[in-house]
């Protein structure tokens, strides 16, 4: 019986690509969060969500190994394999990915050239020139985007529609198993919104990535399909639900949740 039951066990282990258990995470002294479980299946969609200061960028970044970001008790499994003191560039090359509320401009380095070396990287391989471009062709048809976009330099002069898509176009390069989008639709104009949100959506079309976006704001997740909802408040997660929950946040707010 107990073979069996360990047995059991790891096929459940399995059949989660991202598991979080008892995660608790300092920033210097100060805890930001406490006892964080979180189990994330291939091909699904999790939306985290909660007041601002809650700790859900937090989450994101110790999730994605952020050395600023200690953890100071619990684990953190990926794709069956502790990754707990990993480091980001590790956690990338398993399949990680985590995009910026404020994306870095870099002068002087073209976004294909960025896309280029974040490839090879992630694969271990040099790209020859003509299959790279043909790849980039396709993922900026997607999103209909004009191909003349990707000899800019990376984000410099771009508007804040322009960085999220940038953003979106690594996606879909980069075709990570977990996506960690971090507000991605922080400062965004209604128009800006609904081009992410459409990135989004035709990332979960053509590729078979799972996602955790984390927002306070349900506009983003109006066109996309989604798995599981969570609220994080005072830094821990005080509910957990389906797609019917981002509804209940749209009408209601989360004030209900964090009286409780």
């Amino acid at each position: 019986m107990a073979a069996a039951l360990a047995g059991d066990w790891r096929i459940n282990m399995a059949e989660e690509l991202l598991q979080v258990r008892n995660l608790q995470v300092n920033v210097e002294d100060k805890q930001i969060l406490h006892s964080i479980d979180l189990d994330i299946k291939p091909g699904e969609t999790h939306v985290l969500m909660g007041p601002n200061g809650a700790g859900k960028s937090t989450l994101g970044y110790a999730l994605m190994g952020n050395p600023k970001y200690t953890v100071s008790g619990g684990t953190i499994l990926f794709d069956g394999e502790d990754i707990t003191k990993m480091s980001v560039d590790k956690r990338a090359r398993l399949g990680m990915f985590l995009s910026f509320q404020n994306p870095l401009e870099v002068p002087g380095i073209s976004l294909s050239s960025f896309l280029k070396t974040a490839l090879e990287q992630q694969r271990g391989v040099r790209i020859k020139a003509w299959d790279f471009r043909k790849e980039l062709r396709q993922a900026m048809a997607l999103l209909q985007m004009d191909n003349k976009y990707a000899e800019r330099d990376l984000n410099t002069g771009f508007s804040g529609g322009e960085k999220k898509k940038a953003e979106i176009l690594q996606l879909l390069m980069l075709n990570p198993k977990l996506a960690i989008l971090d507000e991605t639709d922080s400062g965004l104009d209604v128009d800006a919104v609904k081009i992410v949100s459409q990135g989004i959506k035709t990332f979960q079309e053509h590729r078979n990535g799972a996602l955790l976006i984390i927002t306070h704001n349900t506009k983003i997740l109006e066109a996309l399909h989604v798995d599981k909802t969570h609220i994080l408040a005072r830094g821990s997660i005080i509910k957990n639900a389906g797609p019917e929950l981002v509804e209940e946040i749209s009408k209601h707010g989360f004030e209900q949740f964090l009286q409780k």
